[in-house]
């Protein structure tokens, strides 16, 4: 049986228009518009476009349609760069901007008006919703609307030179006000905007309506395959219009699917700058965030996100994915990959009594399962930091119950000796503060004497040779599956135990070079990273990316 992945129905669409030579070359574009940061769901539209273009051998673009001054910055634009980048993309030739075919969007409103086929409208936005009628009522047309070409000409360039304010006036196409598909019911071409654009800066004041210039900047780029969600299907009519009614040099053509959707996940745009902007989480790149920036952050491979965008397929469908399987593919790429470590959360003391003079060299894997990774060795010094959970008083829990150090019983440290706990020291409160062991010698790679049965093996660090740090444990930012569904309020899903801060973690010397972008696994703790916005030459901060293991199931 072949293990070729069958073609999902994009796929089978190019491979049919390129056997029946409709093209010579695909091109595809990724066009996010720069008015917030790229969450999940346009990783999975990237992957789409840039992988379709790479799997047949063509080119997709980078455009930015930036046709919306007001919700738009230059941040916003850098980010997108940076995120595509990240994810390992690389577009064709020059990043592109819808901005840059203003001139050609303005005398193709021109061409439109002559035509007879587009009007200036100077109906207030109220009376242009009650004329526009609704899906059970037609519209009616615009008192505006059969005025003359030389009118409407002169109308138009009156709002280009700024006579008008905003509001006042729009371009409409004069399409059918009676139109079943809403978006044929002579919509606006383009709107006055009095401000300064990142690109163009103040040369224009009038604007173009995205579903007026996406389907022109398709043409003029030469697109052979404009790839969109779902909700642009109803827009498709209109992009045809377009397409049929300008002298465009190339007529593309608009295919939809549908759009990711997580669980446990919001990725609408106003949403979360609602959450950034209200200091619910620390900016658009929080690693709690489900933005492209805040994954990175957060300690996700770009190869997992590439790869869980290839496990949910491409359908017409719409469904909601479960972000577990978002969480399995980062667990799975980084158990190959992340070299292994150990790091103490809450340190306990430990003095090995009968442990003299300096250091003593133990030497582990980087990687248990890959030797090509090398060895990294760790100092065993007299004193020593465990987790704290790792100890007990209590002799009567079973071994089945607590394999880790017991008063009076031993544990084998990883890597390192066998150690038998003899007694503890405790502050005036009654708290342990220490505990007194011995190491029985020998046991270093060896089996235990007979007589000594060590209830499990624990992670440890030198307490005198270790990296002293911060690490913060980042969970799901909401605790409903579906958190703005209905009539709920989004931000009452919000778990407040998304994040959990550690000071005085101690970890094993090799990581005072721990390095932004690289991952680890620490023994038992779940794969952590460098937060590269809060670490400092002397003060490293740990991000959990993720645990182990999946124990969300075990808290909902």
């Amino acid at each position: 049986m072949s293990d070729t992945k069958p073609q999902h129905f994009l796929q089978h669409i190019i491979s049919q228009d390129l056997a029946d030579k409709k093209h010579t070359e695909v091109v595809t574009r990724f066009p996010p518009e720069p008015n917030g940061y790229l969450h999940i769901g346009h990783a999975k539209a990237i992957c789409l476009n840039f992988g379709l273009a790479e799997e047949f051998g063509g080119r997709c673009n980078l455009r930015f349609d930036d046709t919306n001054p007001g919700k738009e910055d230059q941040e916003y634009v850098d980010a997108i760069v940076e995120d595509v980048r990240w994810l390992g993309y690389q577009w064709d030739g020059e990043i592109k901007y819808a901005s840059s075919y203003f001139d050609t969007l303005y005398e193709w409103a021109l061409h439109l008006i002559r035509e007879g086929k587009a009007y200036v409208c100077h109906l207030s936005p109220d009376e242009a919703r009650a004329y526009r009628g609704n899906l059970k009522e037609a519209g009616k047309d615009s008192p505006y609307r059969n005025r003359s070409i030389e009118e409407n000409l002169a109308d138009f360039e009156k709002m280009r030179a700024g006579e008008y304010d905003e509001g006042a006036c729009v371009l409409r196409a004069k399409i059918d006000m009676a139109a079943p598909n809403m978006n044929l019911r002579d919509p606006i071409l383009y709107r006055i905007r009095k401000m300064n654009h990142h690109q163009t800066g103040d040369k224009w004041c009038i604007y173009p309506n995205y579903d007026f210039a996406h389907g022109q900047e398709d043409a003029i780029e030469g697109i052979t395959h404009s790839i969109c969600t779902l909700e642009f299907a109803d827009h498709r009519p209109l992009y045809d219009w377009f397409i049929e009614n300008l002298p465009v040099p190339a007529k593309p053509r608009q295919y939809e699917f549908a759009r990711l959707e997580l669980n446990y996940t919001v990725t609408s745009k106003r949403k979360l700058k609602q959450l950034v902007d209200e200091g619910h989480v620390d900016g658009w790149n929080d690693p709690r965030m489900p933005t492209i920036s805040g994954m990175r952050r957060r300690g996700y491979p770009a190869a997992a996100i590439r790869k869980f965008c290839d496990m949910i397929g491409v359908t017409k469908a719409a469904s909601t994915v479960d972000v577990g399987m978002l969480e399995f593919a980062v667990r799975d790429q980084l158990n190959e990959s992340a070299p292994r470590a150990m790091c103490v959360l809450q340190p306990l003391k430990v003095v090995v009594t009968n442990f003299d003079g300096d250091a003593e060299t133990m030497v582990q894997p980087v990687h248990p399962n890959n030797a090509e990774m090398g060895e990294r060795k760790l100092p065993f010094t007299r004193e020593l930091f465990i987790e704290r959970e790792d100890f007990t008083e209590d002799t009567s829990l079973s071994r089945k119950k607590f394999k880790r150090l017991v008063l009076g019983e031993w544990v084998r440290l990883r890597g390192a000796y066998i150690i038998q706990a003899n007694d503890v020291v405790k502050d005036s409160d009654g708290n342990i503060i220490e505990v007194h062991a011995t190491l029985v010698p020998d046991t270093v790679g060896a089996n235990p004497p007979e007589g000594v049965n060590p209830r499990g093996v624990i992670h440890w660090v030198s307490a005198t040779q270790n990296v002293d740090c911060e690490v913060r444990l980042y969970d799901r930012l909401f605790n409903d599956e579906s958190p703005d569904s209905g009539d709920k309020n989004f931000l009452d899903a919000l778990n407040p135990e998304s994040l959990q801060i550690i000071s005085g973690a101690k970890a094993e010397i090799g990581l005072a070079g721990a390095q932004v972008g690289e991952a680890y696994q620490f023994e038992r703790a779940g794969y952590f990273c460098l937060d590269s916005k809060n670490t400092r030459a002397d003060r490293l901060v740990f991000n959990r990316t993720i645990g182990l293991k999946d124990n969300w199931a075990n808290k909902v």
